[in-house]
C-alpha cells in the first residue's frame, strides 16, 4: 500500500475519533466543515469526477483543515509592498551574503552543473535560494493544505487562482505519494527550499540527483528546479540582466511605470536620452526600472532577463534584490 493510500486510511477511519475529541475538548481552532462551504464542495466534485479521487478520502482530508486568520492578514502585506530602500536591508546585507557563500562553496558541483545546463549564472540561482528561503534554511510553517483552503474561502481578490493551486497540490501530493496534511510551507502555499507554488512545482520541479523523486526540500532538486525554472521562462545565456543608466534631460519620465516586461529597444531609447552606463548592443530591448530609493527613485535599464526574475516574484524589488546579493556573492566567492 502506498504512503498516500495509508494516510487516506487513516484520516478516513480517524474521523470518529476526533468527532469525539472535539466534543469532549472544544478546541478554539475547529476544523471546518465542508456542507457550510459550496466552495470546496465543488472542489471535491471535481476532483472526483475529472481526476478520479476518492470522495470521502477528500471530506476526511478538508474536515481536518484549520482555517487560519494569520494567513490572510499575512498575504495582506507582503514584504515585496516597502519601498526598495527598507526591502533591499533584509535581503543584501552581510549575513545573507556569507551564508550565500557558504551554500555554494558546500553544493559548488551541483550548482555548475544546473548552470552549465540551463544557462543561468550560479550566483543567480543561490541568491534565489538565499531571498526565498536562506538557502534552505526557513521553509515556512504552515500547513499547505490549510493555506490554500484559508486563501480559496476568505481572499476573494485571488480566491479563483487559490482554488486552481489547491487543486494543483492534491494532484501534486498524489503524484509524490505523500499525504497532503504532512506538507508544510508558507502562507501563500509555497514549498521547499526554492517555494514552488503547487502548479510550478507540477511544471518546472526536475529530479537533479537522480533519485527518481522531484523532492524540493531536497538541495540538489531544489537547485536544478530553479535553473529549470528560469530558463522555461525565457532565460538566454549569458546574456545582460541589468545595467546602470545615464537620463539626460526628463524625457524619460514616460517610462518609470510601464513595468519590467522590456519592449523598447536602446536604440529607440536614446533618443529620448537614455542611454546604458556599459555597453549592451542597441537592438537590445529595455525596461526602465525605477526603485523607491532613501533618496528619492533610482532608476536602472532591465533586459530579458532581469524581467525572467519576476516571473518567479512579480516584484521589481524582488527581482533587483535577486541581482544584488548574486552579484555580492559572487564577488566573495572568485575573491576566495
Amino acid at each position: 500500500m502506498t504512503v498516500y493510500a495509508h494516510a487516506a486510511r487513516r484520516h478516513i477511519a480517524g474521523s470518529g475519533l476526533l468527532l469525539v475529541c472535539w466534543l469532549l475538548q472544544a478546541p478554539p481552532a475547529l476544523s471546518i466543515a465542508i456542507d457550510d462551504h459550496p466552495p470546496l464542495q465543488s472542489i471535491v466534485d471535481e476532483m472526483v469526477t475529472k481526476h478520479h479521487f476518492d470522495r470521502d478520502t477528500l471530506i476526511a482530508w478538508f474536515d481536518e483543515v484549520k482555517l487560519r486568520d494569520d494567513v490572510v492578514e499575512a498575504i495582506g502585506r507582503p514584504r515585496e509592498s516597502l519601498p526598495w530602500h527598507e526591502y533591499r536591508k533584509s535581503f543584501v546585507n552581510d549575513d545573507r551574503t556569507q551564508k550565500g557563500l557558504t551554500f555554494w562553496k558546500t553544493h559548488a558541483e551541483t550548482v555548475f552543473r544546473a548552470s552549465s545546463e540551463y544557462g543561468v549564472p550560479p550566483e543567480i540561482i543561490v541568491a534565489i535560494l538565499g531571498v526565498e528561503t536562506r538557502y534552505g534554511t526557513q521553509r515556512g510553517r504552515y500547513r499547505v493544505l490549510d493555506s490554500l483552503v484559508t486563501l480559496t474561502l476568505r481572499y476573494p481578490e485571488r480566491s479563483q487562482f487559490f482554488r486552481n493551486e489547491l487543486i494543483q497540490f492534491l494532484l501534486l501530493a498524489r503524484e509524490l505519494d505523500v499525504d497532503p496534511l504532512s506538507i508544510k510551507g508558507s502562507y501563500a502555499g509555497a514549498m521547499g527550499a526554492p517555494q514552488f507554488i503547487s502548479s510550478s512545482y507540477r511544471r518546472y520541479a526536475v529530479d537533479f540527483d537522480g533519485d527518481d523523486r522531484r523532492d524540493l526540500s531536497d538541495l540538489d532538486d531544489a537547485i536544478g528546479s530553479v535553473a529549470n525554472f528560469l530558463k522555461e521562462h525565457g532565460w538566454r545565456r549569458n546574456e545582460p540582466i541589468i545595467s546602470d543608466v545615464l537620463l539626460d534631460g526628463s524625457m524619460y519620465t514616460w517610462l518609470e511605470n510601464n513595468g519590467a516586461e522590456p519592449r523598447i529597444s536602446l536604440k529607440y531609447l536614446a533618443r529620448y536620452g537614455i542611454l546604458p552606463a556599459s555597453h549592451v548592443d542597441d537592438r537590445t530591448l529595455a525596461a526602465l526600472i525605477t526603485l523607491e530609493g532613501e533618496n528619492g527613485p533610482i532608476h536602472r535599464l532591465g533586459y530579458n532577463n532581469f524581467y525572467v526574475i519576476t516571473r518567479y516574484n512579480r516584484s521589481t524589488n524582488y527581482s533587483m534584490a535577486v541581482v544584488e546579493l548574486g552579484e555580492a556573492i559572487r564577488k566573495l566567492y572568485y575573491k576566495e
